[in-house]
C-alpha cells in the first residue's frame, strides 16, 4: 500500500504544463534564470547525505516534522539509491528508499521513483528530479522540476545562513516557484 501511495505521489508531480520554461531574473545577480537543470553536475560530489532546509509541501512528506535528510548512494548498476528519512510527530524516525537514474544529455536531470521496481514501466512512476542550482563546493543545492510543484533547498549542514537561504528563495521565485507554502525545517542562522 505504501508503495502505491509513493507511486501516486510521484505521478501527481507531473502536472499539466510540465516542460515549459520561464525566464526570470535572479534577485542575487539580475541575470536571467530559467527553470532548467544545471548543465554540469559532478555526480560523485553530489552523492552522500543532504539535510533538508526547506521544501514545498508534498503528500509523501506529510508526516515529517524534523531532521529530514536525503542520502544518495551509487549502486552497482550505476543507478542511485535514494534514502529519505525524517522524524515524525511522535519522535520516531521513518524512511523511504527509492532509486534514481541519470538522464542522457542532461547532467543535472535525474528521474526518481519510490515505487517497486516491477512498476518501473508504468507512465508517471519516474518523476523528474532537477538540480536547479548547486554550490561550487557542493555545500548546498536547490532541487525542483518542470511543474514547479515541488522544491527542496538542501544543505550538507543541518542549518543554513539566512542571507544564503533568502538568496536561494529569491532565485526559486525568479524561476517561477510559488513559495507561499514553503515549509522551513531547521533554524536559519
Amino acid at each position: 500500500m505504501r508503495a502505491i501511495a509513493y507511486a501516486i505521489a510521484a505521478a501527481m508531480v507531473l502536472a499539466p504544463g510540465a516542460g515549459k520554461t520561464q525566464t526570470s531574473t535572479s534577485a542575487g545577480t539580475g541575470a536571467p534564470l530559467e527553470n532548467v537543470p544545471v548543465t554540469a553536475l559532478e555526480l560523485d560530489r553530489y552523492l552522500g547525505q543532504w539535510h533538508e532546509i526547506a521544501h514545498l509541501p508534498m503528500f509523501f512528506q506529510r508526516k515529517c516534522v524534523a531532521d529530514t535528510t536525503a542520502t544518495y548512494t551509487l549502486k552497482e548498476n550505476d543507478r542511485i539509491e535514494v534514502r529519505n528519512a525524517c522524524r515524525t510527530r511522535d519522535g520516531s524516525r521513518t524512511e523511504s528508499v527509492g532509486e534514481a537514474r541519470t538522464v542522457d544529455g542532461s547532467p543535472g536531470a535525474l528521474k526518481v521513483r519510490f515505487a517497486p521496481a516491477w512498476l518501473g514501466w508504468v507512465p508517471g512512476i519516474w518523476a523528474d528530479y532537477w538540480v536547479l542550482d548547486v554550490d561550487p563546493e557542493y555545500r548546498w543545492a536547490v532541487v525542483g522540476g518542470p511543474s514547479r510543484k515541488y522544491l527542496w533547498i538542501l544543505s550538507r549542514d543541518p542549518s543554513m545562513d539566512a542571507a544564503l537561504f533568502n538568496r536561494l528563495k529569491a532565485d526559486a521565485m525568479a524561476r517561477g516557484y510559488q513559495l507561499d507554502e514553503l515549509v522551513i525545517g531547521p533554524p536559519i542562522k
